[in-house]
């Protein structure tokens, strides 16, 4: 028996995880349907992949959609096979389903292949320029200027009659 949590409390003390209580609060509500079985890997800090085992359904049969924050792969096929008695058992799924991923902040689809009835969708996470972290120079100085301040003193050009002195 699953037990029902209730988020309401900590609501109110945070700010910005809405979506997490959202998504936390939804997947208990959810049936637990594990067709098709996926796993999904961590290649690197900012590449992932998702695979599904899909056998019986072809390349056609599958549509993948990526929406914002969302990744959608759907499996419908034509029932093509003869029911006239032929078979003796009838163990390789093909029923239709919908396969719904919730996915980070700039993470992208880069790329989906299908290959001895695993279907491989390949994740990129990318942050934008505006939104990485940057250092930020005081009293309106690059963060170059303030790294390399150290090794190059700003020295004021002396004028002949100094520069003449200190040789003298």
């Amino acid at each position: 028996m699953r037990s029902s949590f209730d988020f309401s409390p900590y609501r109110r003390s945070t700010i910005g995880f809405d979506r997490l209580f959202e998504f936390l609060e939804s997947a208990g509500r959810e049936q637990a349907d594990n067709y098709p079985p996926y796993d999904i890997e961590k290649l690197s800090d900012d590449r992932y992949r998702i695979t599904l085992a899909v056998a019986g359904f072809g390349e056609n049969d599958i549509d993948i959609t990526a929406r914002q924050n969302m990744l959608v792969v759907t499996g419908r096929k034509a029932e093509n096979r003869s029911r006239d008695g032929n078979f003796v058992h009838v163990g390789i799924a093909t029923r239709a389903f919908e396969r719904r991923f919730e996915l980070a902040d700039f993470v992208r689809v880069e790329d989906a292949r299908m290959q001895d009835g695993l279907l491989s969708v390949e994740l990129v996470r990318e942050i934008p320029e505006a939104m990485r972290p940057r250092k930020i120079g005081i009293n309106g100085r690059s963060p170059a200027t303030l790294e390399s301040e150290p090794a190059v003193a700003e020295a004021q050009p002396q004028s002949e009659t100094e520069g003449q002195r200190q040789a003298a």
